[in-house]
């Protein structure tokens, strides 16, 4: 008996050509989804680190005035660049931090802080810069002529605590912003709304924005009504 053959077709070994076609525009359709969600989920773990290092130096502030009769720190003998830097001095060991100001001090630095350059630049973040004394947070405490502050006011003298801030990013005295910023990773121009993490007297923390008329930096003046916040304490 003559044994039957059977024919069959062999089996295709790998993708074809259209095939991977298809597998590249899936990928390439993943990545375009998966991407902005990544960059967006590291930018919202940033400013949810920068509002926890607020939180804990707004407190360090307030308990430095409960253990000087309820007063904030003072305008007295803080070298350049001025007390609103100089304060970390003041308030670090409440935070448990001791010697020189370092880049250490992570409790101070702002992981989106990239500094002040000529706006075209990059600079040195003030969380790395000695001059700055290694802090991307500034205390409501700016000494020139005019200009709305808080230092060494007792905090029972402050009207309203709810809106009075007590220290913040630098960028809130531009305005610029180191989250969301519609100026890229440039520092010029400053602009109005530009959203800032604000700690206030009373304690609280929030992201909010700063209002610029302009022509003149944010913190010479308390903002038109409808703002959250104001620099005075009146």
């Amino acid at each position: 008996m003559v044994p039957t053959h059977r024919h069959s077709t062999p089996a295709r070994a790998g993708f074809g050509f259209s095939e991977l076609l298809v597998v590249i525009a899936v990928l390439s359709l993943l990545a375009a989804i998966a991407v902005p969600l990544l960059a967006r989920n590291r930018a919202q773990s940033r400013l949810a680190q920068c509002i926890g290092n607020l939180q804990q130096i707004n407190k360090a502030v307030l308990l430095y005035a409960n253990d000087q009769q309820g007063r904030l720190p003072s305008l007295q003998n803080c070298p350049a660049p001025g007390a609103w830097w100089h304060y970390k001095e003041q308030v670090k060991p409440y935070l448990n931090l001791t010697g020189p100001p370092l880049p250490e001090d992570r409790v101070f630095g702002c992981p989106d802080d990239r500094g002040y350059g000529d706006g075209t630049e990059r600079s040195i973040p003030f969380r790395l810069s000695k001059k700055h004394l290694s802090t991307s947070y500034v205390f409501n405490g700016v000494n020139l002529p005019g200009v709305p502050n808080v230092a060494g006011r007792e905090v029972s003298s402050i009207k309203n605590p709810a809106t009075t801030l007590l220290a913040m990013e630098w960028t809130a005295h531009a305005p610029l912003s180191w989250h969301r910023s519609r100026t890229g990773r440039a520092n010029m121009p400053f602009y109005n709304n530009a959203e800032n993490v604000v700690g206030f007297v009373d304690g609280h923390v929030a992201l909010l924005p700063i209002y610029f008329d302009g022509l003149n930096a944010a913190y010479t003046r308390d903002p038109i009504p409808g703002y959250a916040y104001k620099y005075s304490g009146d």
